[in-house]
């Protein structure tokens, strides 16, 4: 995120250059769209209601603990939901079930944590139509799919769209890949369901396309887990004498390193690329030293991590009306 900061959330002249690459990658990505909406390529339409959660932008806006969010409210509404999603991180290529035992290596690190987390069956494999369709062999009972970041994944035909904006960053600099950090133009946003805002909205507003709900959400959480003995946990205050190196490999790692400052805490702040996959020569900054990491993370590390090894539990605090608008969408 350090380079993309400087890159994708600014103007530079490089920009000039790599503007044309955008506008054809725009048009690749719009004839894309056409063709499946055209029928032109081939769209899976599922027996039962999908729900995609994604978003516009490279890097991490939030999506998984959403996606955590919406199993438990549909649990808890009578629904059984299955969550699918592509693995990143991991190798998994044919369509493969998902527990919370899983190899991250194999299954991915998202993928592990949504199967600990959300209380539902999750599968994850290459194409997402096949992984829906053996997760519903699998599960006769499932009567909804949640996609995991499944925006752009056009052949499965999905009932509701919800996308996830990132409150500081927003659209970065506007711009398409590779000269921005977008995937699609923001004016795609005007056919999802709802907008759902992570953190304090501090980009212009007036970016936003017309149309779609918008719905607050926040990641929330100040309790610790202890990785080699999960039932242990601690506040804040546990780590308010020592050492600390805080890790993370996710799509914003400053988004974490700024909740533990919220929580007090002081530590030296170890980045790492997104879906980095953890080795315990990684950590020889620590030597014996407290390391706190995200639950994404910290599912990598179990193989060899020690009693110093912590790692931060977060929930996401979602707007009531959403769920509301979700019920009554699938309940059509």
């Amino acid at each position: 995120m350090r380079w993309l900061e400087q890159y994708w959330y600014r103007i530079s002249p490089l920009h000039l250059v790599l503007w044309p690459l955008s506008l054809l990658f725009a048009l690749a990505a719009a004839l894309r769209r056409l063709l499946y909406r055209s029928g032109l390529l081939p769209v899976t339409r599922l027996p039962v209601p999908v729900v995609v959660v994604g978003n516009l932008s490279v890097g991490g806006t939030g999506k998984t603990p959403l996606v955590i969010w919406l199993a438990r409210l549909l649990l808890k509404r009578g629904y059984r939901p299955g969550i699918i999603c592509r693995g990143y991180g991991g190798i998994a290529g044919a369509p493969q079930r998902v527990s919370p035992d899983s190899d991250p290596r194999l299954a991915g690190d998202e993928a592990v944590l949504l199967a600990r987390r959300a209380g539902c069956a999750v599968w994850v494999g290459a194409r997402r139509a096949a992984v829906a369709q053996a997760l519903l062999a699998a599960h006769p009972d499932c009567n909804v799919i949640i996609s995991d970041d499944g925006l752009q994944h056009y052949a499965l035909a999905r009932d509701v769209e919800l996308a996830v904006i990132d409150g500081e960053r927003g659209f970065g600099n506007g711009m398409l890949l590779p000269a921005g950090p977008l995937r699609e133009a923001p004016r795609r946003l005007e056919r999802v369901a709802a907008l759902i805002i992570n953190g304090a909205a501090l980009f212009p507003r007036d970016t936003l396309p017309p149309g779609a709900p918008e719905f607050e959400m926040k990641l929330s959480g100040g309790t610790f887990y202890d990785l080699l003995n999960p039932g242990e946990r601690a506040g804040p205050e546990r780590f308010a004498r020592q050492h600390v190196h805080a890790v993370a490999a996710v799509g914003n790692p400053r988004r974490f390193f700024d909740h533990l400052r919220e929580l007090g805490i002081s530590f030296v702040a170890h980045p790492f690329p997104d879906h980095h996959a953890f080795e315990a020569a990684d950590f020889g900054f620590a030597a014996g030293d407290t390391v706190i990491m995200t639950e994404k993370d910290a599912v990598k590390c179990e193989r060899f991590c020690n009693e110093h090894f912590w790692a931060l539990r977060v929930d996401a605090e979602v707007d009531p009306a959403l769920g509301e608008l979700m019920l009554r969408k699938i309940g059509k």
